[in-house]
């Protein structure tokens, strides 16, 4: 095999043991079901390829626990406005976003409210109502 093949075939081969990793919105997540969580930051995990922000809290219907908001990747997350630095074990936060579809305590953010009273978005690029999409 030449070396253009083999190149070629390792790349592929990367593409597609990559490809389940990353999802769509649409195949975990209610686009119908928007929920509201305000409490304590107990995690952030600024990493590929979604942050993921863990927040002890309350929900609009008085759920309580531990949630988990998967947010856009950290470089989807910066072009937005967001620092890894903005949020911090311990932080007070309200955030909005769609709850996944098997009703566990996992939802994707949209709107996260920091404890400085900033308001950035924190969805993947294929969230619903996503800043700059039609």
């Amino acid at each position: 095999m030449s070396g253009t093949a083999c190149a070629v075939a390792a790349a592929l081969f990367l593409l597609a043991s990559r490809a389940p990793a990353h999802h769509a919105f649409a195949s975990e997540y209610d686009a119908n079901k928007l929920i509201t969580v305000s409490g304590v930051v107990t995690r952030f995990e600024w990493t590929n390829p979604h942050a993921s922000l863990y927040v002890e809290g309350t929900d609009e219907s008085g759920k309580s626990g531990t949630w988990r908001f998967e947010m856009g990747s950290p470089g989807g997350l910066q072009s937005r406005g967001w620092k890894q630095s903005d949020v911090k074990e311990g932080d007070a936060v309200t955030v909005d976003g769609f709850a996944a579809k098997d009703g566990s305590k996992l939802a994707n953010a949209r709107n996260v409210t920091l404890p400085d009273g900033r308001r950035l978005f924190g969805g993947f690029a294929s969230t619903p109502r996503t800043p700059g999409k039609h």
